[in-house]
């Protein structure tokens, strides 16, 4: 979960990103200041590169999407990282696809709800 510190360079980012001004350590740094909120002087820089490299627009269609298929394996990302580079997850895959559909239920001779 996100602390106050990081919330409030969110939502600072956010306000600058609604008011059409560039998303800046500075520019972040003054509306936290006036927001009356304290925060160590590496947040906003933080912020500020993310967002310089990343579009503000895309974090923000993205919030809500699920997560790639693997990327929560036990191994810190691994299945995803071999998915990446076309290896054995990509493998597992086509196994998936290969395994004989199952058969439909057959008559037993009575009905759940008779």
């Amino acid at each position: 979960m996100a602390s106050g510190k990081e919330l409030a360079c969110v939502y600072a980012s956010l306000i600058l990103h609604e008011e059409s001004i560039d998303i800046t350590a500075e520019n972040i740094s003054s509306l936290i200041k006036a927001a009356g909120v304290e925060i160590e002087g590496y947040w906003p820089g933080l912020f500020a590169k993310l967002l310089a490299k990343v579009p503000i627009e895309n974090l923000i269609s993205s919030v809500g999407a699920a997560p790639a298929p693997g990327s929560m394996a036990a191994g810190g990302g691994g299945a995803s990282q071999a998915a990446a580079a076309g290896g054995p997850a990509e493998e597992e895959k086509e196994e998936k696809k290969e395994e004989p559909e199952e058969e439909e239920d057959e008559d037993m001779g009575f009905s759940l709800f008779d």
